[in-house]
């Protein structure tokens, strides 16, 4: 009697997913070479990474939250305020820089997840880290990927974010969904990763990062 063929749970439910991440994602804080190619705000125009300055990178760490909904899976972004010195009014992930009171980086980003949007930490699970991600603005990132409970309850900083949303992971896995745009910078033409989501406009470290998770985790 022929046995019936197991079928693997899609990627985009949580069993799919945590199938997909085990063995994917560094289990320990990655280290970071700042000669080595590494994720950047430079990946689509590596001309320009000579004019950045040979100088120490500050550390940053941000939580890349996946809601298990029953029936999706959701990633959980927020709009920053228009008034802040730096990515004013753009779309971002909870986290920022990493403390000296810090443990580390999962540390870091469930802390400013919590200041940020009142992300309760009980509600988190940290599966894992992405490749560290470095920024025209001098910063590191440590990308720290968690699946999110439902049933959460949010309270924004109105300081630093005006809103909070959700957007299908599936979508923003979908390469169909991926673009390229450009802006002049310093005299040049850089290009980067964007990812408009219906009134949305996902672009720069967010979609960068997105980039970076569709690389490790979904492409072929």
């Amino acid at each position: 009697m022929q046995q019936p063929k197991l079928v693997s749970p899609s990627p985009f439910s949580e069993p799919g997913f945590r199938d997909l991440v085990s063995g994917a994602l560094s289990p320990t804080q990655p280290q970071f070479d700042p000669d080595s190619e590494t994720p950047s705000d430079y990946d689509l125009t590596p001309e320009l990474i000579p004019t950045l300055a040979r100088t120490p990178l500050a550390p940053a760490a941000v939580l890349v939250p996946i809601v298990t909904h029953d029936n999706v899976l959701t990633i959980l972004l927020t709009q920053r305020t228009a008034h802040l010195k730096r990515h004013a009014g753009q779309i971002a992930f909870p986290g920022g820089r990493i403390e000296t009171t810090d443990k580390d980086p999962v540390a870091a980003a469930l802390r400013e997840s919590q200041e940020e949007i009142g992300l309760d930490p009980s509600f988190v699970e940290p599966m894992g880290y992405l490749d560290v991600y470095r920024t025209q603005t001098g910063f590191r990132i440590y990308p720290v990927v968690a699946l999110v409970s439902p049933g959460f309850t949010l309270t924004l900083d109105p300081r630093e974010v005006d809103e909070a949303f959700e957007v299908p992971l599936a979508f923003l896995m979908d390469v169909a969904n991926h673009q390229t745009a450009s802006r002049q910078w310093l005299g040049a033409e850089r290009r980067f990763h964007a990812m408009p989501f219906e009134q949305r406009y996902i672009w720069g470290v967010t979609a960068g990062i997105l980039k970076n998770m569709h690389r490790r985790l979904f492409a072929e």
